[in-house]
């Protein structure tokens, strides 16, 4: 084998192909550019335009109006959110009391039944439910009143007062 030989490398194979692609090129019609030129005055008239300042106003004025309703709205949605968080608070507060309220209750009850009072009555204090004979009844006359006396002003706005307040009482 004779490796001096460069046949992997012979690029004179790729010279006819290039030929052809350089005659197929002056073959085609050359096409004028497409642009167009424009005078000075007015690419600077572009450039520099003047912009009317009443729409100028009335645009910023647009904007900051659309700004301050979309703020107003937000506002109010984070006020209301904050409001139901209270709410939900304040009803999870309640109901932790209602619950606790309820237990005191119970426990109340279940201290104060009758039958407890009377067994603690019984056995701790050694009491014992009242016979007849132990029962002295007492009779009021009907015909005695108790009359409360009071001191009362002699002062004549006093009078006055104490007419109108009886007459609505």
């Amino acid at each position: 084998m004779d490796y001096n030989k460069s046949s992997a490398y012979d690029l004179s194979l790729f010279d006819t192909a290039a030929k052809d692609l350089e005659k197929a090129n002056k073959k085609k019609k050359k096409i004028p550019p497409k642009v167009v030129k424009m005078p000075q005055e007015e690419i600077h008239k572009i450039r520099f335009r003047k912009h009317n300042p009443v729409k100028v106003i009335g645009g910023a004025l647009g904007v900051i109006a659309i700004a301050s309703v979309i703020i107003t709205i937000i506002m109010g949605q984070v006020q209301l959110t904050e409001l139901n968080q209270q709410i939900i608070s304040a009803q999870n507060e309640l109901s932790n009391q209602q619950s606790v309220y309820t237990q005191t209750q119970m426990a109340v009850q279940s201290k104060l039944s009758t039958s407890g009072i009377q067994e603690y009555a019984e056995d701790k204090l050694g009491m014992t439910k009242a016979t007849n004979s132990q029962k002295e009844f007492v009779e009021l006359s009907k015909g005695d009143k108790a009359e409360i006396t009071q001191e009362t002003n002699d002062d004549f706005l006093s009078q006055i007062s104490n007419a109108i307040s009886n007459l609505w009482s």
